[in-house]
């Protein structure tokens, strides 16, 4: 699990402006009656899997925005932040 504090200091860039990644993250939240647990955008029920799983599908941002108007492109860019972060701290740990 992260902390913001952890990642206060961290940055992504997007299209050339820096941003913050605390400010992406505060859009998700992880909750146990929610999606078994699974990390969401913030008010909705949408998962971080959801919008990987259709941006690796060939969806574009645009679209995904057209199909889902509760969503903005922040929140597919903290989705995207969340699932970096995510896996920037996987290790594989010898049994």
């Amino acid at each position: 699990m992260f902390t913001l504090e952890a990642i206060n200091t961290a940055f992504l860039t997007f299209d050339q402006n820096p941003v913050v990644m605390e400010d992406l993250i505060q859009h998700i939240s992880i909750h146990p009656d929610i999606r078994f647990g699974k990390p969401c955008i913030k008010g909705t029920r949408i998962a971080v899997v959801d919008i990987l799983q259709w941006l690796a599908s060939g969806m574009s941002i645009p679209e995904i925005i057209e199909d889902y108007p509760t969503l903005t492109e922040t929140h597919i860019r903290a989705a995207l932040a969340f699932a970096a972060h995510r896996e920037s701290h996987t290790r594989l740990i010898a049994a």
